[in-house]
């Protein structure tokens, strides 16, 4: 005899793991890893080495404390050190790095419940929390091949202080900046691989990335400069298209990528920082479930309930 099972949706389910969703990111990741290691030397590495073993270890250690089943295997604190490292200048010390570790792993996503219920990026908050508690450290940028210069001034601003780096050297990376920002050719194999992979939409990336062009493109400004500078390849591929912080649907991702290149915009053009794509994300992170709200779909042939206290004949 045949035993009916009841349960809820959905009934389909997609072979694709959390696990295996991590490790493409991880992937991804790899060839902005080796642009950071070539350009800013073996200090690159070890502090990608460190973020990661150490945002895998507190998680580990936190729900060792909660009494909760480990989820490190699951790699997603494997990317959010990862991607921590690459937003990270090479020189800031060990110790901050890991006090960026500690504010995305224990306080922005365990003490919010773990995976799937933070309410921001954790990569993000921690470093704005950084750049907030340490700014000189997180504002110091040293020159490409730094170890290899005969001047005793090895540090420089970013290309969007200076506003002088050529194309060229902003595809291949041979400026100064964060870790994994600098590289565009490499952001973009990233990315371009992640959504063949289908692992991202590319609504958002491509909402964002077309909104800064277009505001930048109204306001006279060097539009392919815009683009290929700063942290906004690394912002639109791989940090504004978190699932957790990001909305459901694909109108909803419109909306969100939409969101963060006008708040960039304004902010690199109006406000007092040159980049503003970690605070553009943290912010449409804040909004998300409320463009949730207003883009969710509705069942066919639903029909909404009528309003309490209203009679009917």
């Amino acid at each position: 005899m045949n035993t009916l099972l009841v349960a809820p949706s959905p009934h389909q389910k997609h072979p694709i793991t959390t696990q295996r969703i991590m490790l493409c990111v991880l992937v991804s990741l790899l060839p902005a890893v080796i642009a950071g290691g070539y350009y800013f030397g073996l200090r690159a590495i070890y502090l990608v080495l460190l973020c990661t073993i150490g945002s895998v270890a507190m998680e580990g250690w936190c729900r060792i404390l909660m009494k909760r089943s480990q989820t490190i295997s699951d790699l997603s604190a494997a990317v959010t050190g990862m991607l921590l490292a690459l937003n990270l200048p090479v020189t800031i010390p060990a110790w901050q790095a890991l006090i960026g570790c500690f504010v995305a792993i224990v306080i922005v996503k365990q003490l919010f419940g773990g995976l799937g219920q933070n309410f921001a990026n954790p990569a993000i908050v921690a470093r704005i929390v950084l750049m907030l508690s340490f700014t000189s450290n997180m504002t110091t940028w040293v020159i490409p091949r730094y170890w290899k210069s005969d001047s005793d001034v090895i540090t420089g601003a970013t290309p969007l202080v200076t506003g002088t780096a050529s194309y060229r050297d902003l595809l291949l990376g041979n400026t100064g900046g964060c870790i994994g920002e600098t590289c565009a050719i490499a952001l973009i194999i990233g990315g371009v691989y992640l959504m063949i992979r289908r692992i991202i939409s590319p609504s958002t990336p491509l909402a964002f990335i077309g909104t800064v062009a277009l505001l930048n493109l109204i306001a006279g400004n060097d539009v392919i400069y815009q683009l290929l500078s700063g942290g906004l390849l690394l912002g639109a591929f791989f940090l504004a298209t978190d699932y957790v912080t990001t909305p459901i649907t694909w109108k909803g991702k419109l909306v969100f990528g939409i969101g963060c290149g006008v708040m960039t915009f304004l902010i690199r053009q109006f406000g007092g920082y040159p980049e503003g794509v970690s605070f553009s994300i943290l912010l449409m992170n804040i909004l998300t479930p409320y463009i949730d709200r207003f883009t969710m779909t509705h069942p066919l042939g639903a029909v909404k309930p009528a309003k309490e206290g209203k009679s009917h004949a």
